[in-house]
């Protein structure tokens, strides 16, 4: 990642968008950029390659970063062919053991997000920490509060979250982190999380990821119209997404619907996802 400097930052906005998982803007926008900073230039190219690959569009990573490329892009492209060939994961996941108890450069940020990500799909989470904790990013401490959360270790959630917000409590990565965590903690805190993605919404656009965040926050309140509503503009911006099609599914057992439409949405992961472990 670039240093923090007093000069703008360039990228703030195209990080902001890709946090938020608005990937297309992104796309686009890291198009017409044209930072001068070699840095920024290889981290604008990290996050639009990491955008497509979000997108599924794992043919243009693949075919686009080359041997010569620099290694932040080569672990784009790592996670591009370990995403698009599920039958090839076991021999990346190889290969990815070798480079990561290697030589380690802990500065090459994008490396380590995209092995603690391979890491944690394989359900290896032991590994997927153990890299995270050579960075003190905000990026890294996201990505292991988020698999704390997964691991239902609220513990050290918490205690990431705290180490986030005295890093910077107004970063999107900290607030997103802030609601994440509110939602597993339930209760009161829901409604807390629910004015995070809404004020994210408002401040920035109402993508799939946050509209999913607040479908959770309404499912777990037992509001499933609104859940409904904030679902069906997710599908709207994104029909094949995974997260929506799931929560989907939940919600229309909660609703009582007929069978068929549960299987509707099965269909569609099946169609879309076929190597989600839901399927």
């Amino acid at each position: 990642m670039a240093p923090q400097t007093s000069e703008p930052d360039e990228l703030f906005d195209l990080r902001n968008a890709f946090y938020i998982g608005n990937f297309q803007q992104c796309i686009n926008e890291a198009q017409k950029l044209k930072p001068t900073n070699p840095d920024l230039k290889l981290e604008k190219d990290a996050i639009m390659f990491r955008s497509y690959v979000a997108h599924r569009k794992y043919g243009v990573v693949i075919g686009e970063i080359h041997g010569a490329s620099p290694p932040e892009l080569l672990a784009v492209k790592t996670l591009a062919e370990y995403m698009a060939n599920p039958d090839r994961r076991d021999s990346i996941v190889r290969n990815l053991d070798q480079k990561m108890s290697g030589n380690l450069d802990i500065s090459n940020v994008t490396l380590l997000i995209v092995a603690a990500t391979v890491y944690s799909h394989e359900q290896n989470y032991e590994a997927a920490l153990r890299i995270l904790h050579q960075s003190d990013t905000l990026a890294c401490a996201a990505l292991t509060l988020q698999i704390y959360l997964k691991i239902d270790r609220l513990d050290l959630a918490k205690k990431e979250l705290k180490k986030m917000q005295d890093i910077d409590d107004d970063a999107m990565l900290t607030q997103l982190g802030t609601a994440w965590f509110n939602i597993a903690v339930g209760g009161e805190k829901l409604q807390e999380a629910y004015y995070i993605f809404q004020e994210l919404c408002d401040k920035h656009a109402s993508t799939p990821l946050l509209l999913n965040g607040q479908a959770a926050c309404f499912i777990a309140q037992g509001k499933y119209e609104e859940a409904e509503s904030a679902l069906q503009e997710a599908l709207e911006k994104d029909s094949n997404n995974a997260d929506t099609l799931i929560n989907m599914i939940s919600l229309s057992q909660h609703l009582g619907k007929p069978p068929e439409v549960t299987n509707r949405y099965l269909s569609q992961i099946r169609d879309s996802h076929p190597n989600h472990p839901l399927i």
